[in-house]
């Protein structure tokens, strides 16, 4: 399965879309009642209104797994262009559908889900800002693509540090380059309060922010949920070695931006605190920078059967635990 998707072939295509469904085969054949999606946090409810119950629990699980195969998609393109692994290939996109069907909040319709699209174009531009002159029109579409994330889920916010972090990685100090950023957050949110000022609701804007909270300091949750990330943390923590050992031979621009990815993680565990519910869908977050680690692996690895069984075993793990 690994060494088909080594290779850029379009009847990759085909094999990603059965493996979306089969790897998601015990939530479809085990579907609730009911299931709830909201696109927009309550704050931002004046710009559209969904109702609840708009999908059924089939359809919603459906297009959910579209969406994960058109991100998947966008994934596999910024990696490819940008020569993230050495050579194009299908395994961000296949690590990526794997990964995002790890546990069952990651397959339903959930407002991270959607702000991953903003995600993908966010690590886009980041890897972007190294070849540029002029990066000040990149950093205000920054600041602006992270306040629409915040408008669909507030912890979304916790990206905006991430900004002036690729600044550090990748530009000389400029503090126009700096302000950019903020200003283009602060213009979306001048849009949104713009909005609710001519409704005259400004005053109930004010009373539906989410509250931050305190840091975690525990949580109580079913380790047997979970059982299913040991093959994950594997991959990864073997990705780690093998990132280690090509690191200084690889390209600036490729090490700069394995380093933009590690940060993108590291504010996505941050950022799950700022809210008071307990959400384990936030770390879809950080799904786009862990398979393309988990995808640099494979891609490194030379020993077939290791790199074919550990895949086959991680699959078999998601299958399992959606049944029991």
């Amino acid at each position: 399965m690994i060494n088909q998707f080594r290779n850029l072939n379009p009847v990759n295509l085909i094999l990603l879309v059965v493996i979306a469904f089969v790897l998601r085969i015990g939530v479809l054949l085990q579907l609730p009642d009911h299931l709830d999606f909201s696109l927009f946090e309550p704050y931002a409810g004046i710009l559209i209104q969904l109702p609840e119950d708009l999908f059924s629990p089939f359809s919603n699980i459906f297009y959910s797994t579209v969406i994960i195969l058109l991100q998947a998609m966008v994934l596999n393109r910024i990696v490819n262009s940008y020569n993230l692994l050495g050579k194009p290939s299908f395994l961000p996109a296949l690590m990526y559908v794997t990964v995002s069907a790890m546990l069952e909040p990651f397959v339903v319709l959930n407002p991270v889900l959607i702000a991953n699209f903003l995600i993908l174009w966010m690590i886009e531009k980041f890897f972007s800002i190294y070849r540029r002159e002029s990066v000040l029109p990149v950093l205000f579409d920054l600041g602006m693509i992270t306040a629409l994330g915040t408008l669909i889920y507030f912890p979304f916010i916790g990206m905006m540090p991430l900004l002036w972090v690729s600044l550090v990685i990748f530009r000389p100090f400029n503090w126009r380059e700096w302000v950019a950023g903020l200003v283009g957050f602060i213009a979306v949110v001048f849009f949104l309060c713009t909005i609710y000022y001519l409704t005259d609701s400004l005053g109930g804007f004010v009373n539906i922010l989410p509250r931050v909270t305190r840091f975690r300091t525990g949580f109580h949750v079913n380790l047997y949920d979970y059982i299913v990330l040991i093959p994950v943390a594997v991959i990864l923590i073997l990705s780690v070695f093998t990132l280690q050992q090509k690191f200084y031979r690889s390209n600036v621009h490729v090490r700069k931006s394995y380093f933009i990815l590690i940060f993108l993680v590291l504010f996505t565990i941050v950022s799950f605190n700022i809210t008071r519910e307990y959400n384990i869908h936030h770390f879809l977050l950080a799904m786009p920078p862990l398979a393309i680690l988990m995808a640099h692996f494979f891609t490194s690895s030379t020993k077939r059967w290791f790199y074919e069984s550990l895949y086959l075993i991680l699959a078999a793990f998601i299958i399992y635990f959606q049944f029991v």
